[in-house]
């Protein structure tokens, strides 16, 4: 919309540089409004949005009206229009949105539409990294057995993912094999400041993933959206999102030399936590800042969702400009970004207090006080003090079962069963560590604690320390920049001494895709029902995630997975006790090998150059040539394969008309399922294996699938068969009903235990409603919009909970499931809810954003709840059945 004739901004559209006419930006200082200036950067950048595509329609003068004014409006529900620069996908994610694309298109011309016009608008970057598995992970060829079975699992997939490539406009795909979405995205798609089409302006972006805002380390403003969501901004059109509050956090003090960012992060997470920043945005500031490297950043940034803000923001400053040439970006591009920011006052200086902005409220961090820690066992947020690591998990061992324990009896508690591997004797107890894996976006994007990780594992081997050979290690680099400077610094040898090979460029174990422990393991974990752990340098290690044995999970820093690994326990207090006994017999401490951050800094300012990201990205679109020999179809329409067991039309959009049919109310409804607190987007939508027993596990096998070939949920997401029946399909899902874990509910009216699919299509065959009953942050965790796509497919007509994570109660009214709240102070234990009553809702023809509605029970009791509509524009969604239904009717208008 930029530069359109009516835009009423055009007056301030000028140059940035007098002498290229056609190089043009709007000058947001010409606006001459003194309330420019007390704004925080990150509202500037939405404030320059809203200017820029000011159409009247889509954005109107208001809309600029209302962010300008934001000191006054943020505490209010100010409902305002962003358009991003562009979006950016993940293969998990990114399957089901072309799928979605495809099957728009069959619609429109059904409905005597253009096909074309379903195409993307606004450009998109597809990065394939969440496809591979840690299947090998002892040899140096790991790397290359696991790509190639990442090829042979997933060809289809990739076949289709091309095809939308050719078959799409401004869609581009980075093949698999080249890293994690984030991490590129950090050191090759970023633009900082866009130079499109005759236009400068801010490098924005949504994601569909939930760790999209590591971007936000850059000076970049990203956040997560639903898969639908992005759907919809990629056919341009606008995010509609209230107005935020921004929470300034201020930095001070310097970090002890043995702190990693690692530390820091998870300092932060637990203190914005504590803070409550839920749909806010954090900026930070102070004289620490600076201090901070930008791969510092992006691991604070990466964990916004833990905290739960919707964006972690860190303007650009003279060390952003430093990492942007550090990875190889052009001089020409490094001019103009920098002399575009500080046009428009978007460069900061974090020395100079003169530029601190107006914030809704400050919090304060002292470097100075962070401690060395790791988070677990269930949540990211629930930091431990490394010192305090042995007597918390003793802790949770006893401790009822929850967050914080796993209701181990007294006498259970010291159990150890002893089992062979290789012909060798060892015994597994509680804290017992199977799993250590460097891994993820969040920590493998810093050299620093990647560095760090290597120069223990030096010192580890030059004191004759080593790991137990069953403990299923692996290294997953972010991006092949980070295998180059492993090697170069001449660490990667005493990595894959220690058993760190490079098993492949992807997010692997942080999302599950740990692969197979071996089998002798297992079977002693489950003889002694024992609390095995994961030490993972990831973002998440909710229950059920990292891997089906592993019950306690911690994140750590890559050097502490590595510590973790030695040891082989995570009962260990490594201030007092030995990490290991060395070759000749010496107790070997913790502290006698690891780095200091002056060592690390040194070796970083050595061995991490321009030339290495230049010469990886150079190739990053060809070098992969199993992608590029992979044939596609070539129509604009995808001719579906009725025998596919991973590309399936979904059912969405059957028997869709141009008719609105009015809001009716829900009535009879069952209660599928009873939930708790933290229900997690996991458990609704699991992305690992299809365990044998599942219903998806029954449909694959009756379509002539093995169990070997039956790959992860997260693969077959364009499937919707496979994923109906993966829908609440997770193994550690606690059904109030049953109280146990098991992903299994009642089938209320006989009183049958069944699994949840089965139970739903039983209601289903009934034309009986669902609902679902929860408590707090239902839907946190990773954005998915199976969670969403999965509950409709069952039936279910609304969700009924204390308070919903930001990106799934989007997601669900995407697809025009209603999220239902109680009232403060109300839940089901208050209102006596049992779950096994029938729900009578009240769904007014007229409904108007955050309505309250009555809710009568067969009982005869009733209660009101909120209609968690929080836009206008989310009210138009749900009258449509839900966003992508709006969207065809709209592209099927003439």
């Amino acid at each position: 919309m930029a530069g359109t004739a009516n835009n009423p901004f055009q007056r301030i559209l000028e140059p940035l540089d007098p002498q290229v006419a056609n190089q043009l930006f709007y000058n947001l200082s010409k606006l001459e409004d003194p309330r420019y200036n007390s704004l925080p950067f990150s509202i500037r950048v939405l404030l320059e949005s809203a200017v820029r595509n000011c159409d009247g329609f889509l954005v109107k003068q208001s809309d600029v009206e209302n962010i300008l004014n934001w000191k006054q409006t943020q505490t209010q529900t100010v409902e305002i229009p962003f358009m991003p620069a562009r979006v950016i996908l993940q293969d998990f994610t990114g399957v089901p949105a072309v799928v979605d694309f495809a099957a728009m298109r069959d619609a429109v011309i059904k409905l005597g539409g253009d096909p074309e016009k379903i195409n993307p608008v606004c450009p998109a970057d597809l990065v394939i990294d969440h496809s591979v598995q840690v299947d090998f992970n002892k040899k140096s060829d790991s790397l290359q057995k696991n790509q190639n079975l990442e090829f042979e699992r997933n060809r289809e997939r990739f076949q289709f993912l091309k095809w939308g490539s050719q078959a799409f406009r401004n869609m581009r795909i980075i093949p698999p094999g080249s890293g994690i979405v984030h991490q590129v995205n950090l050191e090759y798609l970023a633009r900082v400041v866009f130079n499109h089409e005759g236009f400068f302006y801010p490098d924005s972006l949504v994601g569909t993933d939930s760790h999209t805002t590591m971007i936000d380390g850059l000076g970049v403003l990203g956040w997560g959206v639903g898969g639908i969501e992005a759907e919809a901004v990629m056919l341009g059109q606008p995010i509609s999102m209230v107005l935020p509050e921004v929470v300034g956090y201020k930095m001070y003090g310097s970090p002890d030399k043995f702190i990693t960012s690692t530390d820091i992060v998870l300092t932060v997470t637990k203190h914005l936590r504590q803070v409550g920043v839920v749909g806010k945005f954090v900026e930070f500031f102070g004289p620490s800042v600076a201090q901070l490297s930008i791969a510092d950043r992006a691991t604070i940034s990466n964990m916004c969702p833990e905290y739960g803000a919707t964006a972690a923001f860190f303007p650009v400053d003279d060390v952003s400009i430093e990492y942007l040439k550090q990875t190889g970006r052009e001089a020409q591009k490094l001019a103009y970004i920098a002399k575009y920011l500080k046009a428009v006052s978007m460069f900061r200086d974090y020395s100079d207090v003169s530029q601190n902005p107006d914030f809704s409220q400050v919090v304060e961090l002292d470097l100075s006080t962070v401690v060395p820690c790791c988070s677990g066992p269930k949540r990211p947020q629930d930091k431990i003090p490394l010192s305090d690591m042995k007597k918390d998990f003793e802790a949770c061992l006893g401790a009822k079962q929850g967050f914080k324990g796993f209701a181990v009896a007294p006498d259970s508690q010291s159990a150890t069963v002893p089992f062979q591997f290789d012909g060798k004797d060892y015994t597994l107890s509680h804290g017992s560590v199977v799993i250590a894996a460097i891994t993820s976006c969040t920590n493998t994007s810093n050299p620093s604690v990647m560095l760090g990780a290597g120069l223990l594992a030096k010192k580890a081997i030059e004191n004759g320390l080593s790991v137990k050979p069953y403990i299923k290690t692996s290294l997953s680099p972010g991006s092949g920049v980070v295998t180059y400077y492993l090697k170069e610094s001449g660490v990667m040898d005493y990595l894959s001494q220690l058993g760190f090979e490079v098993v492949g460029y992807g997010c692997m174990t942080c999302i599950g895709n740990s692969g197979p422990l071996p089998e002798p393991v297992v079977e002693a974990i489950t003889q002694g029902d024992l609390v095995a752990a994961g030490v993972l340098s990831g973002n998440r290690n909710f229950e059920g995630r990292v891997h089906p044995n592993t019950r306690a999970n911690y994140l750590a820093s890559p050097p502490l997975v590595i510590a973790y690994a030695i040891a082989g326990t995570v009962k260990i207090d490594f201030e007092t006790e030995p990490i290991a006994i060395s070759s000749d017999g010496r107790e070997v401490f913790l502290r006698d090998i690891w780095p200091t951050r002056e060592e690390i800094q040194r070796e970083e300012r050595k061995f991490v150059i321009p030339s290495m990201f230049r010469e990886v990205y150079e190739k990053i679109e060809k070098v992969n040539e199993r992608w590029n020999s992979l044939v596609a179809p070539s129509e604009k329409l995808y001719p579906w394969d009725a025998t596919s067991t991973y590309i399936k039309s979904p059912p969405f959009f059957d028997g869709l008309t141009m008719q609105l049919n009015p809001p009716r109310a829900i009535d009879g409804a069952y209660v599928l399922l009873n939930l708790g607190d933290s229900v997690t987007t996991d458990h609704i939508s699991p992305a690992g294996n299809i365990t044998r027993s599942s219903p998806a596990a029954r449909y694959l096998s009756s379509r002539g699938v093995t169990p070997r070939d039956f790959n992860s949920y997260g693969s077959r997401r364009g499937n919707d068969a496979v994923m109906a029946r993966g829908t609440f399909a997770n193994i550690r899902l606690l059904n109030k009903f049953l109280n146990k874990q098991a992903p299994q509910t009642i089938y209320l009216p006989t009183g049958e235990v069944m699994d949840v699919f089965d139970a739903a299509e039983k209601y289903g065959q009934s034309g009986v409603p669902l609902l679902i009953l929860a408590g707090k942050e239902y839907g946190s965790g990773s954005s998915r919009d199976w969670a969403a796509k999965g509950p409709l497919l069952l039936g279910i007509k609304a969700v009924l909970a204390e308070s919903y994570e930001r990106i799934h109660r989007s997601n669900l009214v995407g697809m025009g499931i209603i999220p239902l709240e109680y009232l403060p102070g109300d839940n089901a234990e208050s209102l006596g809810l049992t779950g096994r009553e029938r729900f009578h809702i009240d769904i007014p023809e007229n409904i108007t954003t955050r309505m309250i509605v009555v809710v009568t029970l067969d009982t005869g009791n009733t209660f009101n709840v909120r209609m968690r509509f929080d836009t206008d524009v989310e009210l138009a969604y749900f009258h449509h059945g839900g966003i992508l239904n709006y969207m065809i009717r709209k592209m099927s208008e003439n």
